[in-house]
């Protein structure tokens, strides 16, 4: 928690016990973001859950209809049916409303107004236009993108200055984008491999442990094109015709962390890659040295931004390059997140 003076907000986390929610709680903490306190809320079968937020032990608590007294500050972080149930309820406490769960931009009715919100994006794609309740800054709902959505719009504002033929990129999701569940199934999968036990497999309906997946099984309550469908709509519904809108398509990879992408890029005529290197500079992006490694999503865990190795020409295609980055998909989503409150915050104070 902040020390010294200065004015503290009140912050309530919904769905703190999901892998997002407890990235967001140590972001804000690790940012030193100004709470007073953090109020950490659940489904009632969290509720009562032990744990600590601000190097103090707390309890996470039972999701009701006065949770949001007081706070300034709604994240949502769990499923989406929390959002859609209850951003309201936060506004008209007084709280300014940020979804990570994509609920509210998926949605129709009032919550579609929600601001979708990249700040590290800010120079080049700033945010659309949105409704405020009342007038008031403090009132606005923000929808905070996914990892995957701020990978691929950051490729499209950096290649924004370039007349580009076509942005294809590849999108690796790790496991944990599925929740604890998903983390489970591939410990499962690949002890049961060595083991040679048949597998269990009931959150992907297939082999995910030493394997790359382009369609899960029946089985599946989510489906691998359902996914991409879904970031392929909010990536162009943020780009909104001001920048090139990327062709997107997912693998499931067998890593638990770190969402990585391979881009291929073709302009018009032949770009330096130094050109293309620069056109990341000041959207949030860590470009490795010369002599360094590319990112792996081993080295990225616990980093904030987008990391990407040298950009590289294509063999074959005169005016093609090929871009490799990684991300903590935890990591960069809160970050995001909390970036929004910031922002809000800095814009009040004006």
């Amino acid at each position: 928690m902040p020390s010294g003076p200065g004015k503290f907000y009140r912050v309530a986390i919904v769905g703190a016990s999901s892998l997002p929610g407890k990235e967001l709680k140590q972001v804000l903490e690790d940012r030193n973001f100004p709470a007073s306190d953090i109020v950490l809320l659940d489904e009632s079968v969290m509720a009562g859950t032990l744990t600590e937020a601000g190097g103090e032990p707390t309890f996470i608590r039972e999701l009701e209809e006065d949770s949001f007294d007081g706070a300034q500050f709604a994240f949502f972080a769990g499923s989406a049916s929390d959002p859609e149930r209850n951003w309201a309820v936060a506004q008209r406490s007084g709280a300014t409303v940020i979804d990570m769960s994509g609920a509210l931009t998926a949605g129709a009715g009032p919550a579609a107004d929600a601001i979708s919100w990249i700040p590290s994006l800010a120079s080049v794609l700033p945010p659309a236009p949105g409704k405020i309740g009342n007038g008031s800054a403090m009132r606005a709902t923000y929808s905070s993108p996914s990892a995957p959505v701020i990978i691929a719009c950051t490729l499209a504002a950096a290649l924004k200055k370039f007349e580009t033929h076509r942005i294809s990129v590849l999108l690796f999701p790790p496991v944990s984008e599925r929740g604890p569940a998903g983390i489970e199934e591939l410990e499962n999968q690949t002890a049961s491999l060595l083991s040679f036990r048949e597998i269990a497999q009931p959150v992907f309906d297939a082999q995910v442990a030493f394997n790359l997946v382009a369609r899960y099984g029946e089985g599946s309550a989510t489906t691998l094109r359902d996914m991409r469908n879904a970031i392929a709509r909010e990536v162009a519904r943020y780009v909104a015709g001001r920048a090139p809108v990327p062709a997107i398509q997912l693998v499931q990879a067998p890593v638990f962390y770190g969402y990585a992408f391979a881009a291929y890029v073709e302009t018009a005529s032949p770009s330096p890659t130094e050109q293309i290197e620069a056109a990341f500079a000041g959207l949030g992006v860590k470009l490795a040295a010369t002599d360094e490694m590319s990112p792996t999503n081993v080295s990225v865990a616990g980093e904030s931004e987008m990391q990407l190795a040298r950009i590289e020409p294509d063999p074959n295609t005169g005016n093609g390059v090929w871009i490799w980055g990684v991300a903590d998909n935890l990591r960069l989503a809160a970050t995001n997140a909390v970036r929004i409150a910031e922002e809000v915050i800095a814009r009040s104070t004006e």
